[in-house]
Parts: C-alpha cells; sequence; structure tokens
C-alpha cells in the first residue's frame, strides 16, 4: 500500500511541529502539505526547517482546500472555528479527519457529527496512550464505587493554555459520569465561589491550574467515606499527543465515514 498522505493544520505551531516530525519519523505515511492561517509569517517558509528537522520540501501555505483535495488524512490541533472549516472540506474530499482541537462548544460538534457522515472522523481530548487508559480506568471504577463517592478532577497546564477545563479533563469527566450511566452536563460543577453550601451528591467537580511550562497534569480523586482513591497521569513531552494522532489516522484510513474516539483506536 502507498504511504498516507497526510496535511497538518497549523503547522508552525508547537503542536504542528510535532506533527510535522512525527510524520518524518513515521513508516507508511508522507507529509504532501502543511497550512496556516492566512497572513502567518511561516507561509512559504519549508515544513521541514520550521520543525527542526531540515527541508522536506513541504511549503506551508494557506489554502486547505487545495491541500486536502490531494490528501489521505489531515491531522488538526487548532481552533474551533478552524476544525468546523476543516471537518467540512474533509468531508467534501472523504479523507480521515483527526482532531485535537480542544474547547468546542455544542453547536461545533454538532457540525462534526454532520461531516462525520462522510468522512471518517476520529476526535479526541487528548491523544496519548496514558491518558485514554486512564479514562477507561475511570469509567470502571466509578461504575463500581457507589455514590456516597465524591468524585473531583484536578488539572493544570502552562500560562499561555486559553480553554478551562481542559479537554482531557472532560473526556474523563464524561468517563466517570459515562461509569455511573448519568450525563456530566447535569451533575458538573465548573466553578466554586463564596458561600457554595455543601457539596451535593453525584456531582463531578472540576479545579483548574494554569502556571509555568506544565504540558498537562491530570488527577481524578474518589473520595469515599474515610479514605481516597486518586488515579494520575503526567504528560511530560507534547510528542506523546504527536505520535497519538498519527496512529490514530494510520488507524482511520481503512474505516467507513463516522465519528469515532481514540479509545476505538486503542481498543479499550
Amino acid at each position: 500500500m502507498e504511504d498516507m498522505r497526510l496535511v497538518v493544520i497549523g503547522a508552525a505551531g508547537r503542536m504542528g511541529q510535532m506533527l510535522v516530525k512525527a510524520i518524518e519519523a513515521t513508516e507508511g505515511m508522507t507529509l504532501i502539505a502543511a497550512l496556516e492561517r492566512p497572513g502567518s509569517p511561516a507561509i512559504g517558509r519549508d515544513a521541514g526547517e520550521v520543525a527542526g528537522i531540515g527541508r522536506n520540501g513541504v511549503e506551508i501555505s494557506d489554502d486547505p482546500l487545495a491541500a486536502l483535495l490531494k490528501a489521505d488524512g489531515v491531522i488538526d490541533f487548532s481552533t474551533p472555528a478552524t476544525t468546523v472549516e476543516i471537518a467540512a472540506l474533509a468531508a467534501q474530499a472523504r479523507i480521515v479527519h483527526v482532531i485535537g482541537t480542544t474547547g468546542m462548544g455544542e453547536a461545533e460538534l454538532a457540525k462534526l457529527e454532520a461531516a462525520a457522515r462522510h468522512a471518517v472522523i476520529i476526535r479526541s481530548g487528548n491523544m496519548s496512550l496514558g491518558v485514554n487508559l486512564l479514562a477507561a480506568m475511570v469509567a470502571k471504577v466509578a461504575k463500581v464505587l457507589g455514590a456516597e463517592w465524591d468524585i473531583e478532577i484536578l488539572e493544570m497546564h502552562h500560562r499561555l493554555k486559553v480553554d478551562a477545563p481542559s479537554g482531557t479533563a472532560l473526556l474523563l469527566g464524561e468517563a466517570a459520569a459515562g461509569g455511573r450511566d448519568i450525563a456530566l452536563a447535569e451533575h458538573s460543577v465548573r466553578v466554586r465561589d463564596g458561600h457554595t453550601g455543601a457539596r451535593k451528591t453525584g456531582d463531578i467537580g472540576f479545579a483548574t491550574l494554569r502556571g509555568g511550562t506544565v504540558v498537562g497534569d491530570h488527577s481524578v480523586i474518589f473520595a469515599g467515606p474515610g479514605e481516597r482513591i486518586e488515579l494520575s497521569h503526567k504528560a511530560e513531552d507534547r510528542g506523546i499527543f504527536a505520535r497519538g494522532a498519527v496512529q490514530a489516522a494510520l488507524w482511520g484510513r481503512e474505516r467507513k465515514p463516522g465519528l469515532y474516539s481514540m479509545a476505538d483506536v486503542l481498543g479499550i
């Protein structure tokens, strides 16, 4: 089989550079296009040079339609608005769209579901193996423990992160809610300030920390009568997200159109 032809969105950003490196290091795939927003100073530069791996002959452009029409897949860690735009183009081109974008609302998610009728869309709040294994464990523990065990999710990221809670924290919250067969939206507590009253049974709380250069720390705390269980994951290198996204793209190549998650990719 020929190499999978991939496009990277936001190729000059931190994750974009990681993705360019990961594709270069992975057998069975080739970077054919690298995209940036219109007006970016990276337009016209060589994507390999920007990523620090030397020239690879792929010039960064701002024309997604031309790029996607000749591709087998696109990997996208961008913004909700950009991701929705790329999803529509991926649906037209009938290609794989791997999405690591966070901070998406209900309107954007509905548009992804529509695009998934024609494209293979693999979306996750976190592409790493470790986090997705953690989510599976969280769902299992939440199912076993009763409602008298309170669930709190603590996350910390670098000072430049713009959305909160993180996509990973929400992924873990959904896992906990799924384990208890409840809707996260109806039991999620995002903010506590002032006289809040006692904690409601069944709530899933979120706490957000921002500072420094932290790649991503997540802990799920199950606090029961007289004891606690804490499940944690600490990301030390953004490369784990890029490698997971590349793995997801290869997995999606032979799939039928639909909306998938990293749990599907990993078979967990």
